[in-house]
């Protein structure tokens, strides 16, 4: 192993560090009138829907009574951390971060008895809702979206929206990704409070409050499950499939529930229906990065009416039979060996941190790395916008979805030196050693195999998504086996990298392997049932001048200039990864899409503006 870069990669924190500002070309395009108006929820698209993304009060307290007033305005949905939002400064655990906002009477105003929703895209961490005072819902958890019907807070007139929000980033073991308020090598800017689109959207008495589509394959048949508020009689459901410009299949049904027995009170009832259709044999297009095909569909229940798309694809490891690949379990993708030529990707912009300032950088990512070769994506620790898988899924982009890790300070000579010199010796450690995994808080466990269920149940709607990985390199690593069936027994039709890098439990679909300091191999004495998966490689630094956040460089191989690292690259490709796909590797995880803070071994610049292969 290269013990030399080893030991220049080992994480130091830099809390006093000032970063240089830096900006993207879509932060320094900003209109704050028109802050993402994209619809934020392409899975379930209504025609009705407002914005409320735009300039709110804002102050920041030692308190967690209502202020009596505000420290100015911050432009949501960006963090207060963040340069984008006009606010720059850090929330930190002990202190309440409070907006307000008045709703437009034009959306509050609602015709006979339609409903009013209020949508959050996702509020790190902790958020309560108040709706002219009154509490109007509440929410744990910084990554997963969440929505309340506020039309029996509204009243005649001008009607005050205001969110409590407190992130105890550092100082709890709750889910946190990549953020520390001691930022350094690895570890990134904190940030908070509300970082995805808000919105309103008025439906009738009757919608449809939740929807997936389960898949077959093999029998080209796709069943649509969906819930319903109702508020009244229960109307039927009809569903329309669409491909070529034609309606290809449609059915109807009932749902399952009881009519409320006394409507005067506003009572409400939640029924739920599955209906199952299959393809016509000459509209079977199966879906791929090569020729990502999405058929819409036409939902109606009662009075509401919305679209939605799916695929058709499935995701397996299989044992070849003939080959250079003959006795390996594969990745395949539509039951054909499919190598995974992947990226990491942190989701991290310098002008927004969590929040991409855009619908075209979100884009842009996504574009650029299709451009370079890559087919998927893996999103390391964080949950993006609805938006972002949606372009996956339309423009063809496999994803590799991370849970988002927690747990109490990480033990790193345990977690990350002991794997990088001695990988034998730390596949030995089992992951039922709560306080060496910084995992000793029962609650906190629960907590986060709560919300591992329910980011499964929230993002397998997306085609796009292959495979789930529950823990990266032993941060917050629990109960791995257990973990790996539940998430199993919740979304079937996917695969799992169990424990990516190392501390494998022998369970999950892979064996898989991070490798910085070593020549890449595919070493296993035993194929078992499990693909071999280079989860992270790479990692390759080059500081570009005038393009990072400061000026010290963290990477595992270090380059003084874009033509070095290219030449590097290259060989690292074509000499060293490629010609071990006949030895049975299944895909790999190049290190990283873009530079974030120090760490710049990023294909582009922190800022986006360089593009250090091109």
């Amino acid at each position: 192993m290269n013990l030399s870069d080893a030991i220049k990669s080992i994480i130091r924190p830099h809390k006093d560090d000032q970063l240089t500002p830096l900006t993207t070309v879509w932060g320094e395009q900003l209109y704050a009138e028109n802050i993402l108006p994209e619809y934020p929820r392409p899975q379930m698209q209504r025609n009705n829907f407002l914005t409320l993304n735009g300039y709110w009060d804002y102050a920041i307290t030692e308190k967690d009574t209502p202020p009596s007033s505000y420290d100015g305005k911050i432009l949501v949905p960006f963090s207060p951390e963040s340069s984008l939002s006009g606010v720059h400064r850090q929330l930190l655990p002990h202190q309440f971060l409070w907006y307000r906002t008045c709703l437009p009477q034009s959306g509050c105003t609602l015709p006979g008895k339609n409903r009013l929703l209020l949508h959050f895209g996702a509020v790190d961490h902790s958020a309560i809702v108040y709706v002219n005072g009154r509490l109007a819902t509440s929410h744990q958890g910084g990554y997963l979206p969440f929505s309340i019907d506020i039309t029996d807070f509204l009243h005649p007139g001008s009607n005050e929206l205001t969110v409590r929000v407190q992130d105890s980033t550092g100082s709890c073991d709750e889910a946190k990704g990549k953020q520390t308020l001691n930022r350094g090598g690895i570890f990134y800017t904190a940030q908070s409070g509300i970082w995805q689109s808000v919105w309103l959207e008025q439906v009738p008495p009757s919608y449809i409050e939740t929807l997936w589509f389960e898949t077959n394959f093999n029998a080209r048949k796709v069943t649509a499950h969906i819930t319903a508020a109702v508020h009244g009689m229960i109307p039927p459901l009809a569903v329309s499939i669409y491909a070529d410009g034609h309606e290809i299949a449609s059915g109807s049904i009932q749902l399952n529930g009881d009519t409320p027995p006394d409507m005067s009170i506003g009572a409400r009832v939640n029924p739920s229906a599955s209906l199952t259709l299959t393809l016509p044999r000459e509209y079977f297009y199966p879906w791929s990065p090569e020729t990502p095909f999405l058929y819409d569909v036409k939902l109606h229940f009662g009075e509401d009416m919305l679209t939605s798309y799916f695929a058709l694809r499935t995701f397996s490891i299989e044992r070849q039979n003939e080959g250079p690949l003959s006795g390996k379990p594969v990745f395949c993708l539509n039951h054909k060996p499919y190598f995974l030529m992947g990226v990491l990707d942190q989701g991290y912009w310098p002008d927004g941190l969590y929040t991409a300032p855009s619908d075209e950088a979100l884009l842009y990512d996504i574009q650029t790395m299709k451009s370079l070769g890559f087919n998927m994506l893996r999103k390391h620790i964080k949950i993006e916008s609805a938006r972002w898988y949606y372009h996956c899924d339309r423009l063809g982009m496999i994803v590799c979805q991370d849970m988002v890790n927690g747990g109490s300070q990480y033990h790193m000579p345990v977690i990350s030196y002991l794997p990088t010199l001695s990988p034998s010796l730390a596949s030995h450690l089992k992951d039922s050693h709560y306080s060496l995994l910084s995992r000793k808080n029962k609650n906190a466990r629960e907590l986060w195999e709560n919300e591992c269920a329910d980011t499964v149940q929230y993002l397998k709607f997306f085609p796009s998504i292959a495979i789930w990985v529950p823990f990266n390199e032993g941060w917050g690593q629990f109960d791995t086996a257990r973990i790996t069936e539940m998430i199993r027994k919740l979304d079937p039709s996917r695969v799992i990298d169990s424990a990516s890098g190392w501390f494998d439990q022998n369970c999950g679909d892979f064996i898989s392997v991070h490798n910085y300091f070593r020549p890449l191999s595919v070493s296993v004495k035993k194929w078992e049932d499990r693909a071999y998966f280079l989860s992270e490689y790479g990692g390759y630094a080059c500081a570009v001048k005038g393009h990072t956040s400061v000026e010290r460089v963290f990477g595992y191989k270090r380059f003084d200039t874009i033509k070095e690292f290219r030449t590097a690259y290259k060989e690292l490709i074509q000499k060293s990864l490629l010609p071990l796909k006949n030895q049975g590797l299944s895909g790999a995880v190049y290190t990283q899409l873009s530079d974030v803070e120090e760490e710049v071994n990023g294909i582009l610049t922190y800022d986006r503006k360089v593009n250090k292969l091109r």
